[in-house]
């Protein structure tokens, strides 16, 4: 039976001196090691995710910019007045 209390509190020794967080006053509070570990550097995203897709839409609408600049689009010709026969 000793065995069995010694284990426990043993346990329950190691539960409470060990882990990431603790209760304090209701809160949940990180522990003082978290200080220790260096700030990791995330650089931002790009707008777009996908680089040489954009460079290749970009470069297809310029090119139809350009078709479109030299040669002009005629007009549809004129609807007749309503009424007319």
């Amino acid at each position: 039976m000793k065995r069995i209390f010694g284990w426990s509190g043993l346990g329950l020794a190691v539960l409470a001196l060990t882990g990431c967080q603790t209760q304090m006053a209701g809160m949940t509070v990180p522990s003082p090691h978290y200080l220790l570990h260096p700030p990791q550097y995330i650089p931002p995203s790009p707008p777009f995710p996908l680089p040489r897709e954009l460079a290749g839409q970009e470069a297809t609408a310029a090119a139809a910019n350009a078709a479109a600049a030299g040669a002009a689009v005629p007009l549809p010709p004129a609807l007749p007045p309503a009424g007319a026969p």
